[in-house]
């Protein structure tokens, strides 16, 4: 008999991932399913891209590397670091890892003792949560609605730090919920964060060029260049530049966090793939017009899908500033009744009842610590996300 380890039972699978893996069952036996329930790109990866890693291929870039990402890698993070956010960072503040999630994994893994708190705002993306937990750390989570657009407030942290609290995350724009933080917010967050030199602040920048309305962007390493020494800004290649699959994520912090996490990721998986490290560099040192013209596309979707969700009976939806993600509020369907008869008791029951009757899958908010809520990914078709918007129409209009 396989023993499991105590730690694995702490963690639980991705919601999103769970449900499209429901939806490719349910397309697998003949159903017709729009699939809204991952936060991936439909774009191709931009020629230029492909390109650069076609020709590193062929100039034999295809060995190990530094375990934190090769020198030119290295220095176009840094590169994009200065151009797009004004910070200054030395090459051994700055890595590479296979992907964003492995970052922050680093981070977690080697900052956390058993019972250090890890304060997240919801609604969070859902790794943060098993994370902290897998490390032995405890997550104190903070409920934060659509009244504030999302978003923590200062108030809301200084009567969540404790003795034990060792991080902060902050993701900007937010997934789920596309919630901004300015500068003059991000600044009043780190005076509340300031005092206390234990703690460190984890910014998610992974949405960063998916803003929109023209929308300026600040991190809080920009906004409050004081608390640097104690900020990890976390970024990646996979939204902006439709590079999910080639799992490139990179940071910029104190140079000996960084030698710690780069510690771990040599003794777990090492460098990331050298030809995804090639287009990395290629899609960070150069123009950022295709990041700009997609942009643009996903804000047309989002006028469009926020506009029809408003127009269901039962929901509302809260414009998002950025990523590209709806969050629509469903209080007004719970305790609604089904055509088969059953009642919808919770978000959850909503998401079932969308995918299995209505042929949409969507992930439940009680997944991102807020309910009742459910996410839908922009990231489709026109075509497909107005299809999906009719059929939830008609789905909400069918409930008794």
């Amino acid at each position: 008999m396989v023993h499991a380890a105590e730690r694995t039972r702490r963690i639980t699978t991705s919601a999103s991932s769970a449900a499209t893996q429901r939806a490719r069952e349910l397309t697998a036996l003949g159903h017709d399913i729009i699939v809204l329930t991952q936060g991936q790109p439909d774009f191709e990866t931009p020629d230029y891209i492909i390109e650069a890693a076609t020709a590193a291929m062929r100039n034999g870039e295809t060995r190990y590397t530094p375990v934190t990402g090769t020198v030119a890698l290295r220095d176009a993070i840094r590169f994009k670091f200065m151009r797009d956010n004004r910070i200054d960072f030395t090459d051994d503040q700055v890595m590479a890892s296979n992907g964003g999630k492995q970052i922050i994994y680093n981070a977690l893994m080697s900052t956390l003792e058993p019972g250090d708190e890890v304060i997240t705002s919801a609604p969070y993306w859902v790794s943060y949560i098993d994370m902290t937990k897998f490390a032995e750390g405890v997550p104190v989570v903070i409920e934060c609605r659509g009244d504030n657009e999302f978003k923590l407030t200062p108030t809301q942290l200084a009567q969540s730090i404790t003795p034990k609290t060792r991080w902060v995350i902050l993701n900007s724009p937010n997934n789920p919920a596309g919630g901004v933080y300015t500068d003059r917010e991000l600044s009043a967050l780190a005076n509340v964060i300031s005092p206390y030199e234990r703690i460190m602040v984890m910014s998610d920048d992974i949405y960063e060029h998916i803003i929109y309305d023209d929308q300026s962007y600040s991190t809080m390493a920009s906004a409050a260049p004081d608390l640097v020494d104690r900020i990890l800004t976390i970024n990646g290649v996979s939204k902006a530049y439709s590079m999910t699959g080639w799992r490139i994520g990179f940071c910029g912090g104190p140079a000996p966090l960084i030698k710690t996490m780069s510690k771990l990721q040599n003794q777990s998986t090492g460098n990331p793939c050298s030809v995804s490290q090639a287009a990395a560099v290629a899609a960070l040192t150069g123009s950022l017009d295709v990041v700009r013209e997609r942009t643009a596309a996903f804000q047309v979707r989002r006028n469009k899908v926020i506009a029809m969700l408003n127009d269901v009976p039962g929901l509302t939806c809260q414009s998002p500033g950025g990523a590209f993600y709806a969050y629509p509020n469903c209080s007004e369907l719970i305790g609604r009744k089904t055509p088969a008869g059953s009642i919808m008791e919770t978000d959850r029951d909503v998401v079932l009842y969308l995918m299995e009757c209505a042929g949409v899958a969507a992930v439940h908010g009680a997944a991102y610590g807020l309910t009742p809520h459910f996410r839908l990914s922009i990231a489709a078709s026109t075509d497909e996300l107005e299809e999906a918007c009719h059929r939830i129409q008609a789905a909400c209009q069918a409930l008794f």
